[in-house]
């Protein structure tokens, strides 16, 4: 039987999509990891400005990056909120036993750009830092508090959990010493090295005895190097640049760190891209500018704080690559199961971390 004239055809165009118009995909369903986006490209900027006031880069490209920053986190939090808004869950999305911990992100972000305008002008913007820095730390409260009140089994810990007050302790610490308020830096740095101390003994517990992570949350694995590298900036912050007894017990910790993530490499390249590859960013751009300022008070050669940044730079710039090609395929954003896929099989949620 001879094929029907334009058969070929139909066939060559079905094929360029499995999707039938009854298995069209489901609606976006954004989750607060995305905020990490923002938070990684604020940590190269940081990067970037630490070397530029030792003198070492220029100032332009680090202003680039906070300016990059603020408009990732307003194109952020618009399509996080309007679809958080849409389907109606704002409590449940801040109290959610795996992304509530990333939502913390979104203050912590604007935050640091408070203070990067704070340090390059006017009052009001220190007073705008310090309202972030109570709203950062209340957040942190509330959600620590919800852990408490809710409970829930070990197995639903991750390194992302050292975000809402670890995070936020040790960030706003080091802005706070920026600004001046050393009382108020101490204070902080305490805040966060306390809650690090004790969460981290609860998620080392978790990723020791149970079994491993779901492939989606294996990149906050990423997260344990930022605890050690954001305290020793802030303890740089807090000092004024000397390398002290505290440093040089945060850089030990922080060295046993980066031997983990190498050892990690093996695990990372088998996971599937996606949001959650943005949980690297921010803590190795941290631990780059950990070595950054550790070079400029060693008065080491500055070839070196150019090797760290030009590194940092292209991995979180092959990243942004990868993000935008995941991002025209429509693989990159998580989406509800389509109406048509009701059944066993789609009756379990898929988990995208950051």
């Amino acid at each position: 039987m001879r094929p029907e004239p334009g058969a070929p055809t139909r066939q060559r165009r079905a094929g360029r999509s499995s999707t039938r118009p009854n298995e069209s995909p489901g609606r976006l369903n954004l989750r607060a990891n995305l905020f990490g986006v923002p938070m990684g490209v604020a940590g190269l900027a940081q990067a970037w400005t630490v070397a530029a006031a030792a003198a070492i880069v220029p100032e332009w490209p680090g202003l680039a990056l906070w300016v990059l920053t603020g408009l990732l986190w307003l194109l952020v939090s618009i399509a996080f909120s309007s679809n958080v808004a849409r389907s109606h869950r704002w409590l449940a999305e801040a109290t959610d036993p795996t992304f509530g911990v990333f939502t913390s992100l979104a203050l912590l972000v604007p935050t640091l750009l408070a203070l990067t305008l704070a340090l390059h002008s006017g009052h009001a913007w220190r007073v705008l830092f310090l309202v972030f820095v109570g709203l950062s730390t209340a957040y942190g409260g509330w959600v620590t508090a919800g852990w408490v009140v809710t409970g829930g089994p070990l197995q639903q810990w991750h390194p992302g959990y050292l975000l809402p007050t670890v995070a936020t302790g040790l960030v706003c610490a080091a802005g706070a010493a920026q600004l001046g308020y050393r009382t108020l830096a101490v204070a902080l740095f305490g805040y966060g090295l306390l809650c690090w101390f004790s969460l981290t003994s609860i998620i080392w517990l978790r990723l020791f005895t149970l079994p491993p992570m779901p492939p989606a949350l294996v990149p906050t694995l990423a997260i344990e190097l930022a605890p050690p590298v954001v305290a020793g900036n802030t303890w740089f912050a807090i000092t004024g640049g000397r390398v002290d007894v505290v440093i040089l017990v945060l850089g030990g910790y922080a060295a046993l760190m980066v031997l983990v993530q190498m050892r990690l490499f093996s695990l990372y390249r088998r996971l599937s891209f996606a949001a959650g590859w943005w949980a690297f960013a921010f803590s190795y751009a941290a631990a780059v500018t950990f070595g950054i300022r550790w070079l400029t008070a060693a008065e080491a050669p500055t070839a070196l704080v150019h090797l760290l940044l030009g590194a940092v730079t292209l991995g979180i710039g092959a990243l942004t690559a990868r993000s935008l090609v995941a991002l025209r395929a429509g693989t990159l954003l998580p989406r509800e199961p389509p109406p048509a896929a009701s059944g066993p099989a789609s009756a379990q949620p898929e988990t995208h971390a950051s």
